[in-house]
């Protein structure tokens, strides 16, 4: 009866996860198993714990948890981006994920068919106010300078590729490396759902490190920016003291979001799903004769979806595929997209103050990336250190909304072009 017993508990351990990472540690992939779950521990604590970023950092280091457990066969990336599960190598093969495929597989359609990232959009613009951009018109010349990030860091990753440098454009072609290379390079505009909408069609192999990049990058603000901020402009630049802006009416606020969808789309029909979005969002705000709708995108909408996206998203994090030579250079040159993006936004600042004669305080060029509003709130903090009576906030809120543009713009952009 006692070996009887033994062998049952045996066999039980044998199905058991612990039996699959140990019994594989030495072979496969069990050491990267436990090395993912991890990460997943210690994002978990900068999500909970040093509270960076946690709305996503949350879900999205728990599903990295959920996929690298074994034998929970939640999620299953290579169904979405292996060629052996694809119709003709390409198309999904929906009857497969909607009978084979675990719970996250089936809440990873609405990244992978980019149905996720456009309503995040559209609860983004419920929050919005595009008034300082409005006020300010020149400020979007700073949103879009500070893009310089994202496509100094596609140039970058394109000759990485070219070289045979860090495993992009496995395959050689040169198709490849520009799709890889544009997935990268928009981690510079500090938009995570807009990193996911570009890498899901180019480079769906390097999404969850794109997004763990980009969202980690946007948590790291108070520590990348104020060092870039201090290194280029002077004392006496950071404490200018701008004028106040203008009020703007309702009806200019109405028309903007209407006007803007019209030209961004008419000129890059592939931002459509997200600019139309934002400024849909807005337009509901705005408009004054939808509160429930407003009300709804901006709290149960944006959150319900921020849940599927993060948790779908971290997923696809799975040892085999993240743990790479290609995982590390993505993140290092994510670090220098958004890097150069900041200084490209303050460099253009220190520009329109030399050219209105020291009535823009170059500090809020750096929030011309897209991570709202924390970059706007960081051109605040920098500037009252210097001086106490410096309110920065409303005038960096401007580039910042058009850092949001910008972005969206530069997705499209990209998916015009290698899509």
């Amino acid at each position: 009866m006692l070996n009887n017993l033994l062998e049952g508990f045996g066999a039980f351990f044998a199905k058991t996860g612990v039996a699959e990472i140990f019994g594989g540690f030495f072979a496969e992939n069990g050491y990267k198993t436990l090395i993912m779950l991890a990460i997943a521990c210690v994002l978990l604590y900068l999500a909970t714990v040093k509270k960076y970023e946690p709305l996503l950092l949350l879900p999205i280091a728990f599903g990295m948890l959920l996929a690298n457990l074994p034998l929970g066969e939640v999620m299953h990336p290579e169904y979405f981006i292996d060629p052996a599960y694809l119709i003709d190598g390409h198309d999904l093969d929906m009857n497969l994920i909607f009978h084979k495929g675990g719970l996250l597989d089936l809440l990873y359609l609405g990244v992978k068919l980019g149905i996720y990232p456009p309503l995040i959009f559209l609860g983004i613009g419920c929050m919005t106010d595009f008034g300082p951009l409005i006020s300010n018109p020149k400020s979007i010349l700073l949103g879009a300078a500070a893009q310089l990030g994202v496509f100094i860091t596609f140039i970058g990753a394109i000759l990485l590729g070219v070289f045979g440098i860090g495993g992009f454009g496995a395959d050689g072609t040169a198709e490849t490396i520009f799709k890889e290379a544009a997935s990268i390079g928009i981690i510079g505009g500090a938009d995570g759902p807009t990193a996911i909408y570009v890498t899901k069609t180019l480079a769906p192999g390097l999404l969850s490190a794109i997004a763990i990049a980009a969202y980690s990058y946007m948590a790291l603000i108070p520590v990348i920016q104020p060092p870039i901020m201090k290194a280029l402009t002077t004392k006496q630049e950071r404490q200018i003291v701008m004028e106040q802006l203008r009020p703007v009416t309702q009806k200019e606020k109405i028309l903007f979001p209407i006007i803007v969808t019209l030209v961004v789309v008419l000129i890059v029909p592939d931002a459509a799903p997200l600019v139309g979005m934002l400024m849909l969002g807005n337009l509901i705000k705005e408009s004054g004769v939808a509160d429930r709708l407003c009300k709804t995108a901006q709290n149960e909408l944006m959150n319900i979806v921020t849940i599927f996206l993060g948790v779908t998203v971290g997923a696809t994090a799975k040892a085999e595929t993240f743990l790479t030579a290609k995982t590390i250079l993505i993140i290092v040159l994510g670090l220098v997209a958004f890097s150069v993006s900041t200084a490209g936004g303050l460099i253009f600042g220190k520009i329109m103050c030399k050219v209105t004669g020291g009535k823009v305080n170059p500090l809020i060029g750096s929030a011309g990336v897209s991570a709202v509003p924390m970059a706007a709130r960081m051109s605040q903090k920098v500037g009252q250190e210097e001086n106490p009576a410096n309110f920065l906030l409303m005038h960096a809120m401007g580039p910042n909304v058009a850092g949001v543009i910008g972005s969206a713009v530069a997705a499209g952009v990209f998916l015009a072009l290698f899509a």
